[in-house]
């Protein structure tokens, strides 16, 4: 697949399109993000991150006609058997909100010493002429008792790496390694070996 010129990034969370924009700056040569397209609503209704990821890259392309690029992540705790997984962002429900989600982890959890989990986000991109791409990036860690850090969003002051939470790193950091900035990174390093 040949590098498109600029992708739009299909998703309304300004949190995830942040850092979304910011690793694709930090890739060499950068992705350019194009701003400014609306569109409605995705539904995501696949059971996997790469099918829900497809499905929002593909309904951003409909609507733009611009390549896009979209993701899905998953939280998969072992003491859950992989829960939340696909279900990560409405774990409390369909409107649940960042601290929701965190309240009802950090309950299905009490009592549990193990607490193994991953990260794991797919991301897809999608060209007006029907190519696709889809690569993955996953994060090991463990979940918090409790929630620690002042910085991230969703589930990040629970999500801990290394002895520190996502919520405890720079903005930066969490650029570098975390499973969204992986994904990025495989994209591009794809996009670059399709170059050559």
């Amino acid at each position: 697949m040949r590098r498109p010129h600029g992708v739009v990034v299909a998703s309304k969370n300004p949190d995830k399109i942040a850092e979304i924009e910011a690793v694709l700056a930090s890739v060499e040569p950068p992705i350019i993000v194009i701003p400014g397209h609306q569109w409605d609503d995705v539904e995501e209704t696949e059971e996997t991150l790469e099918g829900n990821a497809l499905l929002k890259a593909r309904a951003v392309v409909a609507a733009t006609g611009h390549a896009a690029v979209a993701d899905d992540t998953g939280l998969e705790v072992e003491a859950l058997g992989g829960a939340p997984g696909v279900v990560t962002a409405r774990y409390a429900g369909p409107d649940a909100t960042y601290d929701d989600n965190v309240i009802k982890l950090l309950a299905e959890l009490e009592g549990f010493d193990q607490r193994s989990a991953r990260f794991r986000t797919a991301v897809a991109l999608v060209t007006p002429t029907g190519e696709e791409l889809v690569v993955e990036g996953v994060l090991d860690g463990t979940i918090a008792d409790g929630r620690r850090g002042e910085g991230g969003f969703g589930y990040d002051p629970v999500f801990n790496v290394g002895g520190r939470t996502l919520a405890e790193i720079s903005t930066a950091e969490k650029n570098e390694m975390s499973h969204r900035a992986l994904a990025l990174r495989a994209l591009a390093d794809a996009l670059q070996e399709g170059e050559g």
